[in-house]
């Protein structure tokens, strides 16, 4: 008989805390999405808010993904904002501002809302905005890249380096 490991243990315990079944956005018509229902698709999530102004950049890496992967029913891409739709909040934003942002910039991609960033922060592990999150087709937080500065000019390797994360995956 096998003996398990504390190790073993521990990878159990974090895939299973990290699976998406539990991972639920909001869209803009006031439904909810859980990631569950794409089980068996690579998902990668860009999460950013309108006022954020490396957001602008973000939109641009999210499409060239969509692009790149457009066709393939096996990758998914959304931009989740963490704007809050609380009226009382510093970072309110209503569902209206997030769909003139998302014209103004040619987002391309599906749009999520995470409004109190509890999925985002908690589950997804980002912490710093913008970032980019890939869930594997298992269901199971792949990789979270934050803190990214957009400014610099890395957006090539950045889409290259999300792709190469994505490739593994399928």
């Amino acid at each position: 008989m096998k003996r398990i490991t504390f190790l073993t243990l521990a990878l159990m315990f974090l895939s299973f805390a990290l699976r998406a079944q539990d991972l639920n956005f909001q869209t803009l018509d006031k439904g909810t999405i859980s990631l569950e229902l794409h089980r068996d698709k690579v998902v990668v999530l860009a999460v950013g808010a309108s006022w954020l102004p490396l957001s602008k950049q973000q939109v641009s890496i999210a499409n060239r993904l969509a692009k790149q992967y457009a066709g393939r029913k096996d990758v998914l891409i959304y931009f989740v904002f963490t704007d809050s739709n609380n009226p009382k909040s510093k970072n309110f934003a209503p569902d209206e501002q997030l769909k003139k942002f998302a014209q103004e910039n040619g987002l391309s991609v599906g749009i999520l809302r995470d409004p109190d960033g509890l999925t985002s922060t908690k589950k997804l592990k980002v912490e710093q905005l913008p970032s980019f999150v890939v869930i594997g087709k298992n269901g199971i937080l792949a990789d979270t890249l934050g803190g990214l500065d957009l400014e610099a000019g890395n957006t090539d390797s950045l889409v290259k380096q999300i792709s190469n994360i994505v490739e593994k995956l399928l």
